[in-house]
């Protein structure tokens, strides 16, 4: 399964640097949990403030169950509530609540 979503960043050209270069070097655990709950790869694109995310998954992946897996394994929390800061979110806030699911439509 292909999910894609978008997400706004703040409008901080320093933070956003500090953002991508954050995704540079994402912590090891968090790459391991996301194989863990079953996406086998995850993209992140950026067209000035916004970004765009693809997310390739088993068949079997249930978004709302694995993304709330996803959220109990090692760092998870720790990495959502650093990168919160650049995208504008509160440090508490979940993965869904950030990036936004879009609609296929071609």
């Amino acid at each position: 399964k292909r999910y894609c979503q978008t997400l706004e960043l703040v409008d901080d050209e320093q933070l956003i640097q500090q953002y991508l270069e954050a995704h540079r070097h994402v912590w090891p655990e968090v790459i391991e949990g996301q194989r863990q709950v079953g996406i086998l790869s995850m993209e992140i694109y950026r067209h000035g403030r916004k970004l765009f995310m693809i997310c390739d998954t088993v068949d079997s992946f249930d978004w709302d169950r694995d993304m709330a897996r996803l959220a109990t394994l090692p760092r998870q929390a720790e990495w959502e509530a650093y990168v919160a800061q650049f995208q504008g979110c509160d440090a508490n806030a979940s993965s869904a609540e950030k990036w936004q699911l879009m609609e296929r439509i071609f």
